[in-house]
């Protein structure tokens, strides 16, 4: 496994690698899910590689940019047993040079669940990413279905600005107990872990009834927010039952459908999401 920095390396690197070429786009700080976009880009693609950049576009004031947890010693080593061949690790400065001032936005969804309580943090993700797609020139590209919202704007980006890349998004890693694996759970103190299942539990009793053919949307989602709101260490900020594709919220589910929330133990934002087929 090959490290490296600069974007002349990475361009001289990438010219050697036999394709397909997978891509694993990541902040780092990594965990089973990230290792499972690794391995599953290993069994798909002759060549992978995962870049490590902690996006600070991406962040809103106030959020946790500088306490955003880092180890990338254990990073590389986990990059190194899951196969991983080149691992790309910019700062900043390389990515945003001075004088930087080009944008990449996605409009419409962007508006609605995570890009109405964080403005401009799609902004950031969809300018790095589309910065990746350019360095490393990927035939694929591998995303988690833990960020469904991150995952649809790229898609769509890649779609209206022809990028040669197909997206792929992987399902959610979860603990024994259903919380789903991020970077941010390190920030929960033992009581607000075990309160944060609270997620998972509320998204699967809404599936639930789903499955027993509820399709009234905001049934569905009355049932997510009951569920949170008996667990006293957690703070619904929203929840959300969306078509798939569009993310435009419902009110009978007939197709495809997401139901999302994002939830508040202590001061950790958490995410989650399941699909609703």
């Amino acid at each position: 496994m090959k490290t490296i920095i600069s974007l002349s390396e990475l361009h001289a690197t990438r010219r050697d690698l036999p394709g397909p070429v997978g891509l694993v786009p990541t902040m780092g700080f990594l965990h089973a899910g990230h290792i499972s976009l690794v391995q599953r880009a290993r069994s798909e693609c002759a060549s992978v590689v995962v870049s490590i950049f902690v996006n600070p576009t991406q962040f809103g004031p106030g959020e946790d940019l500088a306490k955003y947890p880092r180890d990338l010693p254990h990073d590389l080593a986990l990059l190194d047993a899951a196969g991983a061949d080149l691992v790309w690790t910019p700062t900043p400065e390389i990515v945003y040079p001075p004088g930087f001032q080009t944008w990449v936005e996605v409009a419409d969804l962007t508006k609605g669940l995570e890009g109405e309580v964080r403005p401009g943090h799609f902004r950031g993700v969809t300018t790095v990413v589309a910065k990746l797609f350019n360095g490393v020139r990927p035939d694929r590209a591998y995303f988690g279905q833990k960020d469904a919202q991150q995952a649809a704007v790229i898609r769509r980006m890649a779609r209206d600005l022809d990028f040669p890349v197909e997206i792929v998004v992987c399902p959610t890693v979860r603990e024994a107990d259903g919380l789903a694996m991020s970077s941010r759970n390190t920030y929960l103190q033992a009581e607000e872990r075990q309160a944060a299942t609270v997620l998972f539990r509320a998204l699967s009793a809404a599936k639930s009834a789903y499955e027993r053919c509820e399709r009234d949307a905001e049934t569905l989602r009355r049932i997510m927010r009951e569920a949170v709101t008996v667990e006293p260490l957690a703070r619904l900020q929203y929840v959300s039952c969306a078509d798939y594709e569009t993310l435009e919220e419902l009110e009978t589910v007939k197709g495809k459908a997401l139901l999302s929330m994002a939830v508040y133990l202590g001061k950790t934002r958490l995410i989650d999401n399941v699909i609703l087929e």
